[in-house]
């Protein structure tokens, strides 16, 4: 990799803690649930609002990165994340925090789509699997970051400033203000479109490609599974160790951080064994979560369990985006938006664990998680598939 290349690589793993903003969506809609009295399956409208935004705007977003370039569809991408930070510090109406998370899920539906494939023009090819886990790695830091900050703000900030656990939204406002202009500054360049570029229809076409199709289920379930713990986990030490919400906010970080042990480690473990070997490895750990977090009712085993599916679940995305991105590298504008229209598992997954947890209580949630888990078990023989014709 070039120096160039090198330096363009700051801002866009900076790029990458601002993707990780929409994290905040699982601690938040616990407070808003709070402040506004909300029942669960209300308050997972939140997260799930975040993600049906990638269900409408991933594909298109691929398309426009043919118009306009990636490095400029992330810029956008900025702007909306940052206008989603700011409105949530005017008020905590239920309007104002539908429309923010709205904002937010745009936002990240748009980077996302856009930001890994500004990766693999940055590194010219090579280590993709292992740079994406990095970027994850760096995204992971602003997810765990956020129930702290929330907390935080909750306990402290109150009486000096007013904002409460909201102050979480001005920090990463500052963030993303820095974000976009580092890399409005920074060159990138990006190699011409090759050919005519993809219709909507031959887009949705490529899902006709085994390997594209499957990874796309792998990622809806990942991402149920990342939403559904990030959101979930703090309800069950709520519901089984009788804490307080803020002190069961620590679910959510413990979560994040293993998921951050898991990119930063992921990195290293994708360069040295084999894909498969490592998927393997991971979603036996979720599937043992998935045991403890179902029939524990300890507080070791619950963090355990907790620590177990953040530390399986890091590298999901990443092997399952890489694996559809290098199967048609003359589309990959177009893979990704398929790809991250995937996210939409964290509209689906929130919703039906509200309902199953409002009917038999957080285990319920659990069991919607655990088909998660079941269809990456089934996902192992494509990367044994895909290794043999390599």
């Amino acid at each position: 990799m070039s120096k160039t290349s090198k330096l363009a690589l700051i801002p866009v793993m900076l790029c990458f803690f601002c993707m990780g903003f929409v994290d905040l969506v699982g601690i938040a809609s616990n407070y808003v649930k709070a402040d506004l009295g909300l029942s669960d399956s209300v308050a997972n409208v939140f997260p799930s609002l975040v993600f049906f935004w990638f269900l409408i705007f991933s594909v298109p977003t691929g398309m426009l990165m043919n118009k306009i370039g990636r490095k400029n569809t992330v810029l956008l991408s900025l702007v909306v994340t940052i206008l989603a930070l700011l409105l949530p510090l005017f008020g905590e109406t239920f309007g104002i925090m539908l429309v923010a998370f709205s904002l937010l899920g745009i936002g990240n539906a748009l980077m996302q789509t856009s930001l890994n494939p500004l990766v693999s023009t940055v590194m010219g090819g090579g280590n993709l699997a292992s740079t994406l886990t990095f970027g994850q790695f760096i995204k992971a830091i602003a997810s765990f970051s956020a129930p702290y900050l929330a907390m935080w703000g909750a306990t402290k900030v109150i009486p000096e400033f007013g904002y409460d656990w909201r102050v979480l939204f001005a920090i990463f406002l500052i963030v993303g203000i820095l974000s976009t202009l580092l890399l409005f500054s920074t060159p990138i360049d990006e190699p011409p479109l090759e050919g005519k570029p993809s219709t909507f229809v031959e887009c949705f076409k490529l899902l006709g490609t085994p390997i594209v199709l499957l990874s796309f289920l792998g990622i809806m379930c990942h991402v149920g599974i990342d939403v559904g713990t990030n959101t979930t986990a703090p309800k069950i030490l709520m519901e089984r160790l009788g804490m307080t919400l803020n002190e069961a906010a620590f679910a959510t970080s413990l979560y994040f951080i293993f998921r951050t042990i898991g990119c930063l480690t992921g990195s290293f473990f994708l360069r040295v064994l084999k894909m498969r070997t490592f998927f393997i490895i991971s979603v036996v750990m979720m599937a043992l979560a998935m045991c403890g977090l179902f029939f524990g009712t300890g507080q070791w085993m619950l963090y355990t369990a907790i620590a177990l599916v953040g530390y399986g679940n890091s590298n999901v995305f990443s092997m399952c985006f890489a694996t559809a991105l290098e199967s048609i590298p003359e589309k990959q504008n177009e893979v990704s938006g398929l790809m991250i229209m995937g996210l939409f598992g964290g509209t689906i997954f929130p919703l039906l664990m509200g309902f199953m947890s409002d009917a038999m209580g957080q285990a319920g949630a659990v069991l919607v998680m655990a088909v998660g888990v079941v269809y990456l078990f089934t996902y192992i023989s494509q990367l044994k598939v895909k290794a043999q014709s390599e």
